[in-house]
């Protein structure tokens, strides 16, 4: 009785080995014809930087850095109102505005700088939506990698850091 089960313990054991040995051939077998299906595979790169404007799809709804927009006569329409300011959740927009006396002798506001940190912004939008003018807007521009975080910091009245590339 006691080699009987000596000799079943044995043979478990074996069984139990020889299970876990084919199992790993079959699993080696699944990576290596997994890897032989990519291995043949015609290769498919992307010449970035060289070919951006003939390969690369930025989908429209891409929010990639903020935008002032203009008028027809090339002024901003941005009236200084601060409401993009107060629905930044982060502090991201800050408005500078001068106020100013029209020929009507009236007063308003006339905005002298609009700062943006675009390593803040979290890009939700809610500046954009909440814009009862249409003054600013979301580009594709992508590539905003930089060195210095300093270059972040944008005043988008100034037209260099207004600008949009389209790469489309």
């Amino acid at each position: 009785m006691k080699k009987e089960k000596e000799t079943d313990t044995i043979m478990a054991t074996f069984k139990a080995y020889f299970r876990g040995w084919t199992s790993g051939l079959k699993s080696l077998a699944t990576g290596m014809c997994t890897s032989m299906k990519v291995f043949r595979q015609k290769a498919v790169t992307e010449e970035y930087p060289e070919n951006r404007h003939s390969t690369l799809h930025i989908p429209e709804r891409y929010r990639g850095r903020l935008r002032l927009l203009t008028d027809e006569e090339g002024q901003f329409r941005c009236v200084a109102c601060g409401i993009c300011q107060m629905n930044c959740p982060n502090g991201t927009i800050r408005i500078e505005a001068d106020t100013v006396e029209t020929e009507e002798g009236r007063k308003r506001k006339q905005l002298r700088a609009y700062h943006y940190d675009l390593g803040s912004c979290i890009f939700c939008q809610l500046c954009v939506e909440a814009c009862p003018h249409g003054a600013i807007a979301f580009s594709n521009d992508f590539e905003n990698a930089v060195f210095e975080r300093d270059r972040l910091k944008l005043d988008l009245t100034r037209p260099e850091d207004n600008r949009c590339h389209d790469w489309q």
